[in-house]
């Protein structure tokens, strides 16, 4: 019988770099939610934050395919009557690139307290500066 093995004691979490500069936001996204999630570690647990902190740089130059741009359309709503409110693709990209990351990777994790507790070592920046400096995060390359 093979049981289900728990990581003992606090689990150390390294700190990545991904730069998100001509890289497509699918292919990112889930990259970034199996190294949030910990799928890349041997010790992986599902019970258990195992992952990794990310911090993603220049996510207002992430790749989108331009038909996308005006057809992907983000809803939130204020929770008075007729506060329905949408945004598409390429103003959410100019007012507010980090979102656009951080909404597809959010669907990527689980949809529970884990999840949530996952989701709080999400860092991400529109441009190229970050203040983790102090944490020397390792630069993640990328696969194309």
């Amino acid at each position: 019988m093979r049981k289900t093995f728990v990581p003992k004691g606090k689990v150390e979490q390294e700190w990545l770099l991904i730069d998100a500069e001509g890289q497509n936001l699918g292919r990112l996204s889930t990259k970034i939610a199996q190294l949030l999630i910990g799928k890349h570690k041997p010790n992986y647990t599902p019970g258990v934050v195992t992952g990794a902190n990310v911090v993603v740089i220049n996510a207002e130059k992430v790749a989108v395919y331009p038909t996308r741009l005006d057809s992907k359309i983000y809803y939130h709503h204020s929770n008075y009557p007729g506060g329905l409110k949408s945004i598409d693709l390429r103003t959410q990209l100019e007012r507010h690139p980090e979102r656009v990351i951080e909404h597809a990777v959010k669907g990527m994790i689980p949809k529970n307290k884990l999840g949530r507790r996952i989701f709080k070592n999400l860092h991400v920046y529109a441009g190229p500066e970050h203040p983790h400096y102090a944490q020397t995060p390792e630069l993640v390359e990328s696969e194309e």
